[in-house]
């Protein structure tokens, strides 16, 4: 994954209510959730949702898809999947980074 593009990403992650909209999205699934329903479950304003999901859509985390007269977004698993395995590309010197490696990793504390 280009740094450029991982930077964005985390950027957009990097406020309150980004990272509650992008949450949210991951728990809808792939169906995702209409604007609507972001704006009352998460308690924003159409104008302040609409800012956020503009930033997490230029940062390639979001989709979005019209579905008659409203806009469904979800969230883009493959961004994010990408973004997650840069960020442990080179965990624990390279060795396997599950639950129970972590206790082999070197520089683990015990």
């Amino acid at each position: 994954m280009d740094s450029n593009l991982v930077v964005r990403a985390l950027g957009a992650l990097a406020h309150e209510s980004r990272l509650a909209i992008f949450r949210a999205l991951v728990v809808a699934g792939p169906e995702g959730m209409p604007a609507g329903e972001i704006a009352q479950q998460l308690g924003l304003s159409p104008s302040g949702l609409s800012f956020h999901l503009k930033d997490l859509s230029h940062a390639g985390l979001v989709n979005s898809e019209q579905k008659g007269r409203f806009i469904f977004y979800s969230a883009n698993f493959d961004a994010m999947n990408a973004l997650l395995g840069f960020l442990t590309e080179n965990c624990c010197a390279g060795a396997d980074c599950s639950v129970q490696a972590v206790s082999q990793c070197q520089g683990a504390k015990s």
